[in-house]
């Protein structure tokens, strides 16, 4: 049985977006409204606004589970970053304190562009629940209060997880990657958010979540397609945001990683024999051009993300699989950051939903 990991500081995003997704309060009639308002132009079109920012500021194969030891609380240090010790150089980014309020700050961006659900897979009195890549727990912390009958278990890389949590909730360092000791028909929910960065082998790993979820399980993977768009014609081909994510693109793929791998997970799962497969995608604006004011925060939430983040999601990729050195890096950033700010590119990052379930039992 694997221990509570240690006890962290709060996180907080920064002091313009709010500080938690709105998750526990049931929506009122006007709350419905604005969700409805977003949801219609997250998956349409977003309608811009002035360029300025309103006030919308930034700050610039052996089993692998294990207790929480020592020896997974030695973390690695690179260029001034904390990295995950056990398995260590399999996930490319750091876990650091700065790094958690950024991953907390994806969640409420994520939580406020689908009007407060934490999924849509149509669960019903679900009592088993994994997440796969918890990260700082925060997801998993949510589900444990929205199925308070449930049972939640959140596996990371990283022990970075709070110890106050819900009594139906636990972490475990884990490698989702490894074989899944859990008997078959464990799980009533598979949730994996993120993990595009992280994982190799998805057919295998969709193996292993259909043969451990019940018969009438959902699994649903969230995830952002890096890639800058654009419907106004405002996105020029020299924008360097674009640049950035096609050079982690390649930095993830000397490690066998696919960044992109979100456009293919649907038709994995249907391989995976997957039934009821569906797919959402909504449009995330990159900074506080969009008119509505819920998309300008969720383009807050993905400006601060990215800006924030910049050396946290750049030195990894481009110093291990790229061999750049820190300096070329750093260099780069610049040009980077002064196009974040510039309002009157309309651009916006795709987010894929997609969610199956398991056969259900024919007796």
């Amino acid at each position: 049985m694997a221990e509570e990991a240690p006890t962290q500081a709060p996180t907080q995003a920064p002091a313009s977006p709010p500080a938690r997704s709105p998750t526990r309060s049931p929506p009122g009639a006007d709350q419905q409204q604005e969700a409805e308002t977003v949801a219609h132009q997250a998956v349409t079109t977003i309608e811009a606004g002035d360029d300025s920012d309103d006030g919308y500021g930034t700050e610039v194969d052996s089993r692998a589970s294990t207790s929480i030891s020592s020896s997974v609380r030695d973390y690695a240090f690179e260029h001034g970053r904390r990295y995950h010790s056990f398995r260590a150089g399999k996930y490319q980014f750091p876990n650091d304190d700065a790094e958690q309020e950024r991953e907390d700050m994806k969640h409420a961006m994520i939580v406020n562009l689908c009007g407060g659900k934490l999924h849509y897979a149509p669960l019903k009195n679900p009592q088993n629940i994994l997440d796969i890549g918890t990260g700082t727990g925060i997801w998993a912390i949510d589900a444990g209060d929205e199925f308070p009958s449930a049972q939640i278990l959140g596996i990371d890389l990283s022990p970075i997880q709070p110890s106050w949590v819900p009594p139906n909730v636990k972490f475990m360092v884990d490698d989702a990657e490894s074989p899944w000791l859990h008997p078959p028909n464990t799980f009533d929910f598979v949730h994996a958010r993120h993990m595009c960065s992280s994982i190799k082998n998805w057919p295998k790993l969709l193996e292993e979540a259909h043969d451990k979820l019940q018969p009438g399980g959902w699994i649903e993977l969230q995830d952002l397609e890096f890639q800058a768009q654009c419907d106004d014609g405002t996105l020029k081909e020299t924008y360097e945001v674009s640049k950035l994510f096609k050079f982690i693109a390649q930095g993830l793929a000397v490690f066998g990683i696919d960044l992109l791998g979100i456009r293919k997970n649907a038709e994995l799962l249907r391989d995976a024999g997957f039934i009821n497969v569906e797919e959402k995608i909504f449009k995330i604006p990159i900074g506080t051009w969009p008119k509505h004011k819920i998309m300008k925060t969720i383009g807050l939430y993905m400006r601060s993300s990215i800006y924030d983040g910049l050396q946290a999601i750049t030195l990894g990729p481009f110093t291990r699989g790229l061999k750049w050195s820190v300096e070329d890096v750093e260099l780069f950033l610049v040009q980077v950051r002064r196009e974040l700010m510039d309002s009157s590119t309309h651009a916006y990052i795709p987010f894929h939903v997609v969610y199956g379930q398991k056969a259900p039992s024919s007796s």
